[in-house]
């Protein structure tokens, strides 16, 4: 959780409802709101001169969406999409800066949030030049897992659609779940009731 629910109903933050693939926010417009999601998953993302999406970020409870732009004045270089139905609490530009500047952990707590986004962006980055899918994936979930205690072989279940890991490698989703069954078969991950053990 970046800010606690019960700042952000004090300052008059209000709770908005998005059905699956309803926009939050659009490519484009200029940022006017913090958002925060209270219940449910998101995702940045825009598409390609050929059509194809390009997922940049998976949000989930407790997390917020495209806070970073708050502190500049440029529109938005992506979309934020509902993945599932989502409850999400919206505060005025305005009011929000008001707030760090009051809340010095608030602060923090948003900064450490920028650093783990920018974090992640460096290391998909490095991985977008790779022309080796298993490294691609590999990247993606030692990523993942590294957020986890338990690092044992196996012990971590990726929370990801083979279509959500492709897009966020650059991989077509045909690429991923061939690759994906060829690690399965060098036993670098397992797969289970169609889940990923990695």
């Amino acid at each position: 959780m970046v800010i606690k629910e019960e700042i952000l109903h004090s300052v008059g933050a209000i709770t908005r409802h998005y059905q699956p693939s309803e926009i939050i926010f659009n490519e484009g417009k200029i940022p006017q709101y913090y958002y925060q999601i209270v219940t449910g998953e998101a995702k940045l993302n825009n598409y390609s001169d050929d059509g194809k999406e390009i997922i940049h970020t998976l949000l989930e409870e407790g997390q917020s969406i495209g806070e970073s732009l708050l502190f500049m004045d440029k529109p938005y270089p992506v979309n934020a999409v509902a993945i599932t139905k989502c409850s999400v609490l919206r505060l005025p530009k305005t009011i929000f800066l008001d707030l760090i500047k009051l809340y010095p952990e608030i602060s923090f707590n948003m900064n450490k949030t920028l650093s783990q986004r920018l974090y992640f962006k460096l290391i998909m980055a490095q991985n977008l030049s790779s022309q080796n899918p298993t490294a691609k994936l590999t990247v993606l979930m030692n990523y993942l897992k590294s957020f986890q205690k338990e690092q044992s072989p196996y012990s971590f279940m990726i929370p990801l659609t083979r279509q959500q890991m492709a897009s966020l490698t650059g991989l077509c989703v045909e690429t991923a779940i061939r690759t994906i069954k060829i690690m399965e078969r060098d036993k670098i991950l397992k797969i289970k009731d169609r889940k990923i053990l990695y």
